[in-house]
């Protein structure tokens, strides 16, 4: 099985992190793919509406490159705004899984209430909409913006770890949080750490939407064809652009 990860921002670092996090919950006989766009290929970070459109139009070229290469049994959209889901879906019959949809799905099943934690306030309208896209508004208790921009994540130091700590434990001492879900895929790899802290579940979607979709392809449940996500239509000019994208996606560790 091979599960491509698509980090739609350019940090090689973090995608080299996500990569990381994913293997550890892939299981035996799963390739993990971790890639991003190349630099000028997509945003720095995702941390406005505008990233977010040029992190979507990454995550196209990301999946038609890989279609391109012979494709996967399913792919990981790891941003947590979801970027390109929808469209991503429409381009092939596997699994693709945001981790915002599996780490707020899967909090529901640990407990009645969860918080989001993420980096900055201005991306919590974005979290806000996607809670009333996956219907789990009043389940959600609370969300903070820690502040933290995404890039100094790339390399988590113990201030940051702090300062996120701070913010999940208001969350379960003051709104009642029966678990964590971190808004930001740069922060896979303070999972345990805050979990060990907290005494409550805290998700990472990275890990949440891996192991999902390695859960579907065994299930041989892939993405309906039916009517909305059928393929787009195509057109000649279009045909030219994704081959194009072949060449501005890199790809981190198999």
């Amino acid at each position: 099985m091979r599960i491509t990860l698509i980090n739609p921002n350019t940090s090689r670092a973090m995608t080299d992190k996500i990569g990381h996090a994913a293997r550890e919950v892939a299981g035996p006989g799963v390739e993990i793919v971790a890639v991003c766009p190349a630099p000028g290929a997509g945003p720095a970070a995702v941390e406005s509406h505008v990233d977010e459109i040029a992190a979507g139009a990454a995550v196209i070229d990301a999946v038609r490159a890989d279609l391109a290469a012979g494709g996967s049994d399913g792919y990981v959209i790891a941003c947590f705004g979801d970027p390109g889901l929808d469209a991503a879906r429409e381009l092939v019959d596997v699994p693709v899984v945001g981790i915002a949809e599996a780490a707020i799905h899967v909090a529901a099943m640990t407990g009645r209430s969860f918080a989001i934690v993420t980096t900055l306030s201005r991306t919590l309208g974005r979290a806000q909409d996607l809670l009333a896209r996956y219907e789990f508004e009043r389940a959600c208790v609370a969300a903070y913006g820690t502040g933290i921009p995404v890039l100094e994540l790339e390399d988590t130091g113990s201030e940051a770890f702090e300062d996120i700590l701070g913010w999940c434990e208001r969350a379960v001492r003051e709104d009642g949080a029966d678990a964590i879900v971190l808004g930001c895929a740069g922060m896979a790899d303070l999972c345990h750490r805050l979990q060990e802290r907290l005494g409550v579940p805290v998700i990472d979607g990275v890990a949440a939407a891996t192991g999902l979709v390695a859960a579907m392809v065994r299930m041989r449940v892939g993405t309906s064809k039916r009517d909305e996500y059928a393929p787009p239509p195509v057109r000649p000019a279009e045909v030219a652009a994704g081959e194009a994208a072949t060449a501005r996606v890199a790809s981190v560790g198999a």
